[in-house]
């Protein structure tokens, strides 16, 4: 089987490179710079000479506050793109999946979100995402998205880290308690990536939602962090109002997972060890 995935020098796309390596399947890495999703003339090129039955976009513009004064960067690639990815996909035979976010809804639930909950973003990059799985949902013969939550890796930038480098040179730390989700570790979801490839579902259009088990707000997980990594900071709990950001971000985020526990008869790992697994290999120790 021969698996594209785009994007794949972010933290998705690098799990999923590394958990490759174990794999009977060939998978082709590409990255902006080898393949521009928003241009189909480069895509249409590239599939000349390569044939693939699955294409992973990992691809995404995800700089949250950013795409406030970015929109239109954002849309090419959170939207526009995915008209791109679906038409190729057709054109092959392809399945096409997609990441998206659970940015998409607006936060104001108090039980996780399934996939048929109505979406409401509340900021251009949640907007962008939303138009992108509509966009895929209408072009794309064979389709699965895949919404998760907080992704954080050994690879690239995120929480995680940024908390670690924060906490070593600082004494204290505000870190906002009224918005609550679950952190996902992207390994986590790159096996589950894996397990759809092998899977390899045919005629399919469904969306999933993906990310550890368990609940936390972002001071949890930071204190969580914190006693993982051995590192005494004090952090410290505040309010949303009192942390300043440009885009909005929803309040409530957990996202329902049983849709994906039924299809690929899977146990989801929990939140706090598979943060424990990751803190570890960000150590060395595995």
């Amino acid at each position: 089987m021969n698996v594209l995935v785009t994007g794949s020098n972010g933290q998705l796309g690098s799990e999923i490179k590394e958990l490759s390596k174990k794999e009977d399947i060939n998978f082709r890495f590409t990255d902006v710079i080898e393949l521009d999703i928003t241009n189909y003339r480069e895509i249409e090129k590239f599939f000349l000479n390569h044939q693939f039955e699955i294409i992973i976009n990992c691809a995404a513009y995800t700089a949250v506050d950013k795409a406030e004064t970015e929109k239109e960067k954002a849309r090419q690639i959170n939207s526009y793109a995915l008209k791109n990815l679906a038409r190729i996909a057709n054109k092959t035979n392809a399945l096409l999946i997609h990441i998206s976010t659970d940015f998409v809804f607006d936060g104001k639930k108090n039980t996780p979100y399934t996939e048929i909950d109505k979406p409401n973003p509340l900021s251009i990059y949640g907007k962008t995402k939303l138009e992108g799985e509509k966009i895929a949902l209408k072009e794309a013969k064979n389709l699965i998205i895949l919404r998760t939550s907080w992704l954080y890796s050994s690879y690239g930038n995120n929480f995680v880290k940024t908390i670690i480098k924060n906490a070593r040179e600082k004494k204290n730390l505000r870190v906002v308690y009224d918005q609550v989700g679950t952190p996902t570790y992207a390994r986590d979801l790159a096996q589950v990536i894996i397990s759809i490839c092998k899977k390899n579902p045919k005629k399919i259009k469904e969306i999933f939602h993906y990310s550890n088990e368990g609940v936390t707000s972002w001071f949890d997980f930071a204190k969580n962090i914190c006693e993982l990594s051995d590192i005494r900071c004090e952090i410290t709990p505040i309010l949303t109002s009192e942390y300043p950001s440009i885009a909005k971000r929803p309040h409530y985020s957990v996202l329902n997972k049983s849709k994906i526990k039924t299809f690929l008869d899977i146990q989801i790992p929990y939140w706090k060890d598979s943060l424990k697994e990751c803190v570890k290999k960000l150590e060395g120790e595995i």
